[in-house]
């Protein structure tokens, strides 16, 4: 194993003023996602990169009516990084201007079925988990996932710290730009997050950044969970949420109807399939588009179901650190390395696998697969920060 580390930037200050200190200490790795995504479009629709930022501004509207000082913060991302706010706003709404192209070619082919995609291209690869009390030997709470998504976009991960009083102090895992993706706040309160897939109508909803930064925004489990159920996303995702107090509640969130499942003996693990319901919308005709996700969660759960062996949090990681590096259905398993029977622009990988301890504040990250990366224990603890609990 290696013992590479990811980029760690810690910003506060008003929402300007912390977005300008990203995007200066991130400035070359938002310029490698601008030049991979630019490449990306090109190569999978034939969009220029001024065609997918006219493609977002449409979000531009929304996001400023919802969260108004997270435009500002992106304002100051571009102006740090010396791009324009609608790059920075394409990379936040990446997921969602992928989707959109995806369905829009497949409406031109008669013979394409209206909920079934081509590819995954248009799905984050994720497995979450949350492991409560009764589920790990040693008393305490972890969350966590595997991050996968294309190999091409790994030079621009990293670790962002942002505090921002009155709000929790957040810890995320991001590509570079981003304001939001998986993380947890010094509250108490983590985020795993995963796509879904799926067509829904067209009317337009929040980028997932968005959202997800909200969501890592809030003082309380409740608060989180409000954030979900009173939130139109544009593009179905699942968020599985996750308290220091021992609860965890897992939200399959579409642009329609939610779903939801709580954890069996302390353990809950969620992957890029519809677990609860299949919405309405899908029902007659889906599949899921990440395949390999109905391999995924059952090894997940019997690997994280040996922390009842653990007796104490060193224990516990070295565990879960098995038990994400899971290679059955190689290249596509748990730990998944990229297909080179694909193009090198459709490579997917483990960008980043997480581990956290919301017992401790203790935040750990393997910068790429966790077979080939240790954990990196970060600088940061979580309860160093407002809100933290007493």
């Amino acid at each position: 194993m290696t013992a590479a580390t990811l980029p760690i930037v810690e910003i506060s200050g008003p929402p300007a003023e912390r977005g300008r200190q990203y995007g200066e200490a991130a400035r070359g790795r938002i310029g490698a996602a601008l030049a991979y995504y630019e490449q990306a479009f090109g190569e999978s629709s034939g969009l220029t990169w001024d065609q997918v930022t006219a493609r977002a501004e449409r979000w531009l509207e929304p996001v400023r009516v919802y969260a108004p000082e997270l435009v500002e913060e992106m304002s100051g991302i571009a102006d740090g990084a010396g791009v324009g706010l609608l790059d920075v706003l394409a990379l936040n709404a990446r997921g969602e201007i992928i989707y959109d192209q995806t369905f829009a070619r497949m409406r031109a082919r008669a013979d394409a079925p209206a909920d079934v995609t081509e590819s995954r291209e248009v799905t984050d690869g994720c497995t979450s988990f949350a492991v409560l009390g009764e589920a790990s030997g040693d008393g305490h709470v972890y969350c966590g996932q595997n991050w996968d998504w294309r190999a091409g976009v790994a030079d621009t991960v990293m670790m962002l710290r942002i505090v921002q009083p009155p709000h929790p102090t957040v810890i995320m895992q991001v590509e570079a730009g981003q304001i939001g993706r998986q993380g947890a706040n010094s509250a108490g309160v983590a985020l795993n997050a995963n796509g879904l897939g799926g067509r829904f109508d067209d009317a337009i909803g929040l980028p997932q950044t968005v959202i997800r930064r909200r969501v890592l925004d809030s003082e309380s489990i409740s608060g989180a969970v409000d954030v979900l159920c009173r939130t139109r996303g544009h593009i179905a995702s699942n968020a599985l949420l996750t308290c220091r107090e021992g609860f965890a509640l897992d939200l399959e969130t579409t642009p329609g109807a939610h779903g939801w499942m709580y954890p069996t003996e302390g353990l809950l693990v969620h992957g890029n399939h519809y677990q609860t319901t299949v919405p309405v919308q899908l029902a007659a005709r889906y599949r899921p588009e990440s395949s390999d996700s109905l391999i995924r969660v059952p090894r997940a759960e019997a690997g994280l179901r040996r922390l009842r062996e653990a007796t104490a949090p060193d224990e516990s990681r070295k565990l879960i650190h098995q038990a994400m590096s899971d290679h059955l259905g190689h290249p596509e398993g748990l730990c998944t390395h990229p297909d080179t029977r694909q193009p090198e622009v459709k490579w997917w990988a483990t960008l980043l696998s997480s581990c956290v301890d919301l017992t401790t504040g203790d935040y750990h990250v393997t910068p790429g697969t966790p077979c080939d990366h240790e954990y990196q224990y970060l600088p940061w603890n979580l309860y160093d920060g407002p809100h933290a609990p007493n």
